[in-house]
């Protein structure tokens, strides 16, 4: 188990891999942003996206499930977060696109209220399979600190 003990500021940490299907991403918008581009191939190429996009919030959800992949796969003592900060959608993502994160713990302290838990900060940046950077937010985590 890693604890809010074993993080490290500075540290870098890739993974994921989300396909991003152009089902899912009607499947999204029709139920939470129902903004035309995201549903008509016809009326997204009337906008600067130029075809079909995914909506930047299930970007963010995309993004998530990556990121609970990975707490799983490395068994983090996570507690949640309070939020995210300086959110933003850099480039569209389109059916067809590969999702990845990359994270980098900007810095970190133990609670002063609740000394079980310690709190960090990092930023995510998301990647399309060009390499190209299409989301970012800076997120603030509770993990536990190691028992006894």
């Amino acid at each position: 188990m890693l604890y809010w003990e074993d993080i490290e500021v500075g540290a870098v940490q890739r993974f994921g891999a989300y396909p991003v299907t152009r089902e899912e991403v009607v499947e999204f918008a029709g139920k939470y942003d129902p903004q035309p581009f995201h549903l008509s191939d016809e009326e997204a190429a009337r906008t600067h996206f130029g075809r079909l996009s995914a909506s930047g919030w299930h970007t963010c959800a995309m993004t998530m499930s990556m990121v609970v992949a990975n707490l799983r796969e490395h068994r983090v003592a996570g507690l949640g977060s309070p939020g995210i900060d300086e959110l933003r959608w850099l480039r569209p993502v389109y059916p067809g696109d590969t999702l990845s994160c990359e994270t980098e713990v900007l810095d970190k302290r133990r609670s002063e209220s609740r000394p079980e838990m310690g709190i960090s900060r990092s930023r995510m940046t998301v990647f399309n399979q060009a390499g190209e950077r299409v989301m970012t937010f800076v997120s603030t985590h509770l993990t536990a600190t190691r028992p006894g």
